[in-house]
């Protein structure tokens, strides 16, 4: 292992020791919060303070969901330096991805269009963390679609290389924030509903 292989080995470590320190007591209190809403939903006549609490309470939950995700895109993060390459099959790993987004597509009304090349030859990747590109490149395509559209992913041969693209019919990157998607922690999603916890600004980076 090289010296900066190793020093990112540390960083990488470190990193799941972190997510392991803030896991514990995060569940914790996510499964107290949960105890004390269901108390308060199973009031036969709530009142106006009750439903307030309920309100407040469900604004913690989705600041430790929230939480939940950005420790976990930190450890994503701080791992994908260590890449494990090996002769690997473009094609295989996008239909596999494909095979498991099938569902999330289609609750979001978005017909997914693949065109990837026959002559595609095997090609030096780490297939988890290109998955993990996938997964966050689709995710992002989704938050821009959200009435719908089409996702279309191709992969073909570009002189010695194979060129894979993601297209989506959505909205797009405004101009001024296009020269910052790659900073860490640097997201334009904020979190609108309980069940929305918004982004981490981690996706694009790793």
């Amino acid at each position: 292992m090289s010296d900066w292989q190793h020093e990112y080995a540390e960083i990488a470590t470190l990193a799941g020791g972190f997510a392991h320190e803030i896991r514990n007591p995060l569940s914790t209190i996510q499964l107290n919060v949960d105890l004390v809403a269901e108390e308060l939903e199973d009031t036969a006549d709530p009142t106006p303070r009750d439903r307030r609490m309920l309100t407040k309470l469900e604004r913690v939950r989705r600041e430790c969901d929230h939480l939940k995700q950005v420790v976990e895109a930190f450890l994503h993060f701080a791992r994908s330096s260590l890449v494990q390459a090996s002769p690997t099959s473009v094609a295989a790993v996008i239909e596999e991805f494909l095979d498991g987004f099938e569902a999330t597509a289609a609750a979001a009304n978005i017909e997914v269009s693949p065109h990837l090349a026959s002559d595609l030859p095997l090609v030096a990747l780490d297939p988890s963390l290109f998955r993990q590109v996938l997964a966050n490149l689709a995710r992002n395509a989704v938050q821009a679609m959200p009435r719908g559209g089409t996702l279309e992913l191709t992969a073909r041969r570009d002189s010695d290389h194979v060129l894979v693209e993601v297209i989506d019919t959505g909205c797009g990157i405004a101009s001024d924030q296009v020269n910052r998607i790659f900073e860490a922690f640097y997201t334009t999603k904020q979190a609108a509903t309980v069940d929305d916890a918004g982004g981490t600004g981690l996706g694009l980076p790793t």
